[in-house]
């Protein structure tokens, strides 16, 4: 698999709400009312990783996670990642693990 244009990554986040290139990754934060709903969204998240056998970084500093997901042995953005995104984003707006406010 091929790493994408610095083009094709652009028009490839568009339809990501809030994910943004940074250097060679794409990343999103995500805010929950509490730890916990992180944490629940960061299982959430392992499962799809799993599903699609590509995994972000993740980062948890209290109520916020950062996803980091890029290619490694490509050493870039991929398709792999673009899709990993829009999947992780699928299960967001299915509200499975939607971050809120007041989650607990």
């Amino acid at each position: 698999m091929a790493k994408l244009s610095d083009a094709q990554i652009e028009r490839a986040l568009k339809p990501l709400k809030g994910w943004r290139r940074a250097g060679d990754f794409i990343t999103k934060d995500f805010r929950f009312g509490t730890f916990l709903g992180g944490i629940r969204f960061v299982d959430a998240v392992a499962r799809v990783a799993e599903s699609q056998e590509h995994h972000p970084d993740i980062h948890v500093v209290w109520t916020t996670v950062t996803l980091k997901i890029q290619t490694h042995d490509q050493g870039g953005i991929t398709d792999l990642d673009v899709a990993l995104a829009g999947e992780i984003e699928k299960q967001v707006s299915r509200g499975k693990k939607k971050p809120a406010a007041t989650d607990r």
